[in-house]
């Protein structure tokens, strides 16, 4: 699959010390690391943007959302420890963008779709972890905004190898395009 770098947006979710030592399936932690820290610099070299996504709340957690369901998102007992929403090692580098959201997607509240227009952003490669949580939910909103989405299988991962291939057999196939991360390329 041949992009236009210029674009283009690598955009990936959550990859922060607090989520890529979780268990998962059907990839690891350190495996979506490590191709999104591959693809990232490919990305860049070919002149894309590459976007990093965290999750982070204040310590009262009085930002995060509230409605009432039948499983609600706790923090850990005593909080999220110190590191929770940094970066995993190595993977920024300068002239890369970071945004900060509040909730399951990227786009809802955040500067994400504002910085991606302004650069003429239409194509977004997106991953991170968990498919069906953060990188669906993004996917989603990012389709609504009428963005091209290119959805890597391998540069995802999930609690569970079953909700994981729910969204890439079921959601992405209706909303995007299908790849691995080594069928990439910038023409």
């Amino acid at each position: 699959m041949k992009l236009t770098p210029q674009k283009t947006a690598l955009v990936l979710i959550d990859l922060q010390k607090g989520i890529i030592g979780r268990e998962l399936s059907p990839h690891t932690g350190m495996d979506i690391v490590e191709r999104s820290r591959k693809l990232a610099r490919v990305t860049r070299e070919a002149g894309g943007l590459v976007i990093w996504v965290t999750v982070a709340f204040s310590p009262d957690r009085a930002d995060a959302l509230q409605q009432p369901v039948d499983q609600p998102a706790s923090a850990p007992p005593g909080g999220f420890p110190p590191g929770f929403s940094d970066l995993a090692e190595g993977l920024a580098t300068p002239g890369d963008l970071f945004i900060t959201k509040r909730q399951w997607g990227a786009f809802h509240q955040t500067e994400l779709d504002l910085q991606m227009r302004r650069r003429g952003i239409d194509t977004v490669i997106l991953g991170g972890i968990a498919t069906n949580m953060g990188v669906e939910s993004t996917a989603r909103q990012g389709w609504e905004l009428g963005y091209a989405l290119i959805l890597p299988e391998d540069l995802a991962s999930s609690l569970s190898r079953e909700m994981h291939d729910f969204a890439f057999r079921w959601i992405f196939p209706k909303i995007g395009r299908i790849t691995r991360t080594g069928d990439l390329s910038y023409g």
